[in-house]
């Protein structure tokens, strides 16, 4: 587990830009049992593609005009009941951090793990997420 102080600003990173930072089993469940509307997961790290790629990535998809109805982030290494749960609702995909899942009405429909984020760009993961969003919002 990483210090609290350490990934403060990893996360904020992500909840100054408008996602909803959840720590609790119970607060992603909250999210994700709903049956309707779409959710954007990102799944944060402390590693270097999280904060090149994958953090980048995720706010340029986020000023599409179609996006998701919410935003919500959980830390890797950091709140592990949160982040257990949320990687219970992507399964069959292992976990992996970073990662991003979108869900719509309570079902995940796409899904990008770490060996999608690893060495592209923001630019790249952006768009893959854009055409989800074009598709699925």
């Amino acid at each position: 587990m990483y210090p609290p102080e350490l990934v403060a600003p990893m996360k904020k990173d992500l909840t100054d830009f408008g996602f909803t930072q959840l720590v609790s089993s119970d607060e992603v469940a909250n999210v994700l049992d709903e049956k309707s509307g779409t959710v954007l997961v990102v799944v944060n790290s402390v590693c270097g593609c999280a904060a090149a790629n994958c953090r980048p990535g995720a706010k340029l998809a986020m000023q599409n005009e179609k996006r998701p109805n919410k935003a919500v982030t959980v830390f890797a290494g950091v709140d592990k009941e949160a982040v257990d749960k949320a990687r219970s609702y992507m399964l069959p995909y292992p976990p992996s951090s970073p990662s991003i899942g979108l869900f719509k009405d309570g079902k995940l429909v796409h899904m990008l793990e770490r060996h999608h984020i690893e060495g592209r760009t923001a630019e790249i993961i952006a768009e893959n997420l854009k055409m989800a969003f074009e598709q699925f919002c």
